[in-house]
């Protein structure tokens, strides 16, 4: 199995050092840090609709997010800043990329049961003992679903190919994408599409 290093206080693995010819990240863009995630976004202000009063009616804090290399939108109105509702619609945006846009796995991404590196570094940081640690409100949530999918797509939609990819188990891998059903449903489409029968979470 991939080893890990020394553990953080929070129990995650701490990263261990780059490998020479190594990704920084994963070529997806829910991967992208916030600032250049947004730097490919559209951002429509509208007003915000249904209760909350008369201020809040005449101020536009509905945000609309269009990522423009794709065309994948989303939107946000339940907050009373531009701000909150730009967050919101963000984290939105990235999991409808992480479950519709799929990416090519980079070419030398390693089997873990040879003891190769395992998925990228986010990756290999949020795994300890091959349980998947990310709680669905972080920022890296949709980056670790997106790499997850893309695995995925790449081992024919097998979870156990692909949890051997990644160093996890297969239950954790679907776990993970339960989290977010619009992402479980996509597996199990594409394995019904295969001939291949659904999966459902372990309960």
């Amino acid at each position: 199995m991939a080893k890990h290093g020394h553990i953080n206080h929070d129990g995650r693995p701490k990263p261990r050092d780059p490998i020479p010819g190594e990704l920084d990240r994963w070529p997806h863009p829910a991967c992208l840090d916030e600032p250049e995630f947004l730097a490919h976004c559209e951002a429509i202000a509208g007003r915000a609709g249904g209760p909350g009063g008369q201020n809040r009616n005449k101020v536009s804090t509905h945000i609309t997010l269009t990522f423009r290399p794709t065309g994948h939108a989303a939107q946000a109105g339940e907050r009373r800043s531009q701000q909150e509702n730009r967050a919101i619609a963000a984290k939105r945006l990235r999991i409808i990329l992480a479950v519709e846009h799929r990416v090519s796995v980079p070419k030398g991404r390693g089997l873990a049961i040879l003891d190769l590196p395992a998925g990228s570094p986010l990756w290999r940081s949020r795994v300890h003992h091959r349980r998947i640690i990310c709680n669905t409100d972080h920022w890296d949530f949709p980056a670790v679903l997106a790499e997850a999918m893309d695995v995925l797509a790449d081992m024919g939609w097998d979870p156990r190919r692909a949890a051997l990819m990644l160093d996890v188990t297969a239950s954790q891998l679907i776990k993970l994408l339960a989290q977010q059903p619009e992402a479980l449903a996509k597996l199990n489409d594409e394995r019904q599409q295969r001939g291949q029968h659904a999966l459902k979470i372990e309960r």
